[in-house]
C-alpha cells in the first residue's frame, strides 16, 4: 500500500499536457469489434450510474485485451470507467470507504485506534481526493474483474472488486498462491497491451496519465489529465483547478473520526 501512496505523490508533481482527446463508449466499441465483454450493473456509491467510457486512444488497447481474454476462455468485465467530479467526490465521502480504511489500519497496526499518519496515508492511497491524483476523472483508467466464458464464474483473485483489506494491494502476501497467480496472469494480459496496474488495488489499470508515465518511467509528459465530459458530444475540457481537494481536509478528518466511532466496541 505504501507503493501506491508514493506513486500518488509522484503523479501529483508530474508534467501533464492535456491532449483534449475525447471519450468513447467501451460497450459500443466491444460490439463493433465483436469482442465479448460484460459490464457491472451496480451503482457507484450505491446510487450513481457508472460511465463505461474511456479516452478514444485507449479503446484499441481494451479491444485487444478483451479479444485475448476471449481466446483463452475469459470474459473481461468492466466494473468502472470514467468518473465525473461529482461521482468521485461522492464516492470519496462514502461511509463504507472510511469504515474499510479504518478496519484495514486497525488490522495492520494491531491497535484499536490506528495512528493518524497511517490513516491519512491509506486514505490517500485509496481515495483520490485531488483531481491530479484521480485517474478515473482523467478517463485513463478502468476497474476490472474477469469471468470464465464456460460458466460465468469469476477468475478468483482473493476477494471481489472494491474489497478493501490487507488483501487489496496487487501483490498482497495474504492471498493464496493460486489467487496471486490469477492476479498476475490477468495483469500480464492487461500490460501486454499497455495498461499498467496500480499497486494499491488489484482491480485498477490505467494508461496515458501521470501515474502511467511514472510507473513506465517514460520521461514523457502525460497526455491525459482530469477533465469534464460532455456526454452528448464526447468532448472533454480540462479542469481549471487541480490543487483544490474534492473534499476539504477537515471533512476528511471528520469522516475518519466518525468511522473510528462506528467500530465495534467504540
Amino acid at each position: 500500500m505504501d507503493r501506491g501512496y508514493e506513486l500518488l505523490l509522484a503523479m501529483a508533481a508530474y508534467d501533464v499536457r492535456e491532449s483534449g482527446e475525447g471519450l468513447e463508449s467501451i460497450p459500443d466499441a466491444a460490439v463493433d469489434a465483436g469482442v465479448e465483454m460484460v459490464f457491472s450493473d451496480t451503482k457507484l456509491a450505491g446510487e450513481m450510474d457508472r460511465i463505461y467510457s474511456i479516452r478514444k486512444g485507449l479503446i484499441p488497447d481494451l479491444m485487444k485485451i478483451g479479444r485475448e481474454m476471449n481466446d483463452r476462455g475469459w470474459v473481461l468485465k468492466i466494473e468502472d470507467g470514467f468518473r465525473t467530479r461529482e461521482m468521485q467526490t461522492r464516492l470519496g465521502r462514502a461511509e463504507a470507504i472510511f469504515d474499510a480504511i479504518v478496519g484495514m489500519c486497525r488490522w495492520e497496526c494491531g491497535s484499536d485506534v490506528p495512528p493518524l499518519d497511517l490513516l491519512e496515508r491509506r486514505t490517500t492511497s485509496l481515495v483520490a481526493n485531488y483531481p491530479n491524483k484521480g485517474t478515473h476523472m482523467m478517463g485513463a483508467a478502468v476497474d476490472i474483474s474477469v469471468l470464465r466464458r464456460a460458466d460465468g464464474c469469476e477468475v478468483w483473485r482473493g476477494k471481489p472488486y472494491l474489497h478493501m483489506s490487507e488483501l487489496t494491494p496487487m501483490e498482497s502476501p495474504f492471498v493464496t498462491p493460486e489467487e496471486l497467480q490469477n492476479r498476475r496472469e490477468i495483469t500480464a494480459v492487461m500490460e501486454r497491451h499497455g495498461l499498467l496496474h496500480y499497486p494499491g488495488e488489484f482491480w485498477h489499470y490505467n494508461k496515458g496519465d501521470a501515474a502511467y508515465h511514472v510507473l513506465a518511467k517514460t520521461g514523457q509528459p502525460a497526455t491525459y489529465g482530469p477533465v469534464h465530459w460532455d456526454p452528448e458530444s464526447g468532448e472533454v475540457t480540462p479542469f481549471d483547478d487541480l490543487s483544490s481537494p474534492l473534499t476539504p481536509p477537515e471533512m476528511m478528518a471528520e469522516n475518519l473520526r466518525a468511522a473510528l466511532e462506528r467500530l465495534p466496541g467504540s
